[in-house]
């Protein structure tokens, strides 16, 4: 666990996954989703859902199949970031996916929970961590190349997004 203060003062925490936060994902996920953000979820997750998935995720994680991290504020869940290890002859790779709550958004939760991803998935062995990322989230785009994703390729439109078809963008970072 890590506690920082966020750029607009709150404290943050930065923490393991945990069954308990089992709402607060529910709640973070449907949120984004309602929001309308550039997520490829376009229905919100019903609470049975929730239940189903969650123990599996944190069996993964038990497994070192996942690393996963949250941040809350004052108890709140208002981030997730994930990244899942890939099998085989590409067990080095992981798959990277992070939310981060409107409102909380642009105050550094997002470096943090990606920062701390990169590192551990480094001490459990992985070499690479891709993302896929839809062309018209700037400011994510931004964010992931500061952090030193580079864009490897585009799959054009793969994404429906606002009434027409985007450009999903493929990035990669070498964390060896």
């Amino acid at each position: 666990m890590s506690e920082f203060i966020a750029k607009d003062g709150r404290a943050v925490v930065v923490r393991e996954l945990r069954l308990e936060d089992l709402d607060g994902l529910l709640e973070l996920v449907n949120s984004t989703v309602r929001e309308g953000a550039p997520i490829n979820r376009m229905t919100e997750l019903s609470r049975a859902e929730e239940v189903e998935f969650l123990p599996k995720r944190l069996a993964e994680i038990k497994r070192g199949e996942t690393v996963q991290f949250i941040a809350e504020i004052d108890g709140e869940v208002v981030g997730n970031a994930e990244v899942r290890r890939h099998v085989g002859r590409q067990s080095h790779v992981g798959t990277m996916g992070i939310v981060v709550k409107s409102g909380s958004r642009r105050i550094g939760i997002g470096t943090r929970l990606i920062e701390k991803l990169l590192s551990e998935g480094k001490k459990q062995g992985l070499k690479i961590v891709t993302l896929q990322v839809n062309e018209t989230n700037l400011p994510a785009i931004t964010l992931y190349r500061k952090l030193g994703f580079n864009e490897t390729g585009r799959i054009p439109k793969a994404i429906y997004w606002n009434g027409k078809y985007v450009d999903d963008i493929i990035m990669v970072a070498d964390v060896s």
